[in-house]
């Protein structure tokens, strides 16, 4: 085996792709901008609803305060880089989550603790299980 081989061999050790599912509105956005701060990533922390989360970048996820598209960011912790991809909510964009499935390592389903599972949030944990992609949830609000 190569040098470079071994090097690209090694930053993948440390390397995970995790995504961020759920109902809309549970909360996906909002827990994505705080991992973003809490790493150092940003210097302050994005409000959906103030049309300010960096993840919402496209004009309408602004106005409406809703995920369209999935969007992609990398912070570090712990020595590892973690690539987060924030995933849409609602059941238009379901297709945008399928995509981003086949590229985790891992995801992060968000409930909503006042509401209790929602019916995408089903929608996404069976597509997850179609991809063997491995979760953990996260209860919020």
């Amino acid at each position: 085996m190569s040098q470079d081989s071994d090097k690209v061999s090694d930053k993948l050790k440390t390397l995970r792709n995790i995504g961020i599912m759920a109902h809309i509105d549970a909360g996906k956005t909002t827990t994505t901008e705080r991992i973003l701060y809490y790493t150092g990533r940003t210097y302050k922390i994005g409000e959906v609803h103030d049309g300010a989360a960096v993840m919402d970048w496209m004009e309408q996820e602004q106005e409406r305060g809703i995920t369209i598209t999935s969007a992609a960011t990398t912070c570090s912790w712990n020595n590892h880089v973690i690539n987060i991809i924030d995933t849409p909510g609602h059941v238009d964009f379901t297709v945008e989550v399928e995509r981003s499935l086949r590229v985790l390592d891992g995801a992060v389903a968000v409930f909503d603790g006042v509401a209790g599972v929602e019916p995408q949030s089903e929608t996404v944990w069976r597509q997850a299980d179609k991809y063997k992609v491995p979760r953990i949830c996260f209860v919020n609000k």
